[in-house]
């Protein structure tokens, strides 16, 4: 059966005007921003400001999203096509954050009128930043074996307990949680899925350095934290179902996809132009580059693959994991390319060793590769599980 990777007509001219918005509304500040230094860095803050007004302005925010709620009744084409865009034009696409992707999306489906009349238009205006509570010491891949509780106490629940990776919650302003309301049920029930304000007594943040020496995550303390039961999402020991739905059209990963092609793309233009071309001469460096090259398409070709299934009404499953777990590991691989590139050089503290050692997570954050092999060979290849 032929596959047409190309554009519909209307497609084609969705893209043409993305394109156009792009050229004509980026601020200077974020052109070509990956080449900036940090001092730059305070006027990159106020450009990306700038440059998120504008695409709020069009409704592009959150551009799936139904428009009585701020967004712009996007198709799940017109959605990516849009992504793609961005990540090839090395602009910010994803400007709402934890906010839009995730619990946005899921307050639409789950939420009450006032969960929703409350905290939508404010996600979109960026009036307040929001994090993840999901994992916790001794529950990350498992994290259905999650334990931090919530008990209930009339009109409210008192949580204690304590997430761990949690990004960007020094700078949170509400976390969307999953809690343990019934210790006795069934690991997969008897969770409940609450809204918390981050300025509630007993919450306590404690941020995490990590190997790169940035505190990207958190670890997060609840003791006696009292949150009102009008901010449970979803039935009580529901939570689990309402945690895992996932509207996000970015499963497909063509910002990923897009990024890391990106990434190689600066270290040939590195080994072409920079001091380090004579490593090129390297024939294993010269392999990795066509092997790495490869891979990127690859990668792009698997992005393809969720969104088309998408476009058929399907939800993309152990699909899904493939792509996160090509791009992540390819990311890694894209840094040892570097690393490669540099020789000796590399181990110094520069681009390429801070990059080496961030995209050390790249396998772990957001389910780690043995939980996508899992899911890949029990859901997609149908073996049993061990």
């Amino acid at each position: 059966m032929a596959i047409n990777l190309g554009d519909s007509a209307h497609e084609a001219a969705w893209r043409k005007e993305v394109r156009s918005f792009i050229d004509r509304e980026t601020p200077d500040a974020l052109r070509g921003s990956g080449e900036m230094g940090e001092g730059s860095l305070f006027g990159r803050l106020g450009a990306i400001k700038e440059w998120r007004d504008r695409v709020a302005a069009r409704g592009w925010i959150a551009p799936s999203w139904p428009a009585k709620y701020g967004g712009a009744d996007m198709s799940i084409v017109d959605q990516f096509v849009m992504n793609e865009e961005f990540a090839e034009a090395g602009v910010p696409g994803n400007l709402g954050g934890f906010g839009v992707m995730m619990i946005g999306p899921t307050l639409i489906e789950h939420g009450t009128e006032e969960q929703k009349s409350e905290h939508l238009s404010r996600i979109l205006k960026g009036e307040v930043i929001w994090c993840q509570g999901y994992s916790e010491p001794g529950a990350g891949s498992d994290l259905a074996a999650l334990q931090t509780r919530a008990v209930r106490d009339g009109d409210e629940y008192v949580i204690n307990g304590q997430k761990i990776w949690t990004t960007g919650a020094q700078f949170s302003d509400w976390m969307y949680m999953l809690v343990r309301t019934d210790p006795d049920a069934p690991k997969h029930r008897g969770i409940t899925y609450l809204l918390v304000d981050m300025k509630s007594p007993g919450v306590t943040v404690r941020p995490l350095t990590t190997l790169a020496g940035t505190q990207t995550f958190n670890e997060v303390f609840f003791e006696d934290v009292r949150v009102p039961v009008r901010n449970r999402v979803g039935e009580e020991n529901r939570g689990w179902y309402v945690g895992t739905t996932t509207l996000d059209f970015e499963r497909s990963s063509i910002g990923n996809a897009i990024g890391v092609r990106k990434a190689l793309e600066g270290l040939m233009r590195q080994a072409r132009d920079g001091k380090e071309a004579s490593f090129v001469r390297n024939p294993r460096v010269k392999t990795e580059f066509v092997d790495r090259w490869i891979e990127c398409e690859v990668a792009k070709m698997l992005s393809y693959r969720v969104v088309s299934m998408q476009v058929r009404g399907l939800i993309p499953n152990y699909e899904a994991s493939m792509c996160k777990m090509f791009s992540s590991e390819l990311q890694q691989r894209i840094a040892g390319l570097s690393m490669h590139l540099y020789g000796m050089h590399g181990g110094v503290r520069n681009r390429a060793s801070m990059g080496y050692m961030q995209a050390v997570s790249s396998t772990i954050a957001g389910g780690t590769t043995e939980v996508q092999k899992g899911i890949i060979a029990t859901r997609g290849l149908g073996l049993p599980r061990g």
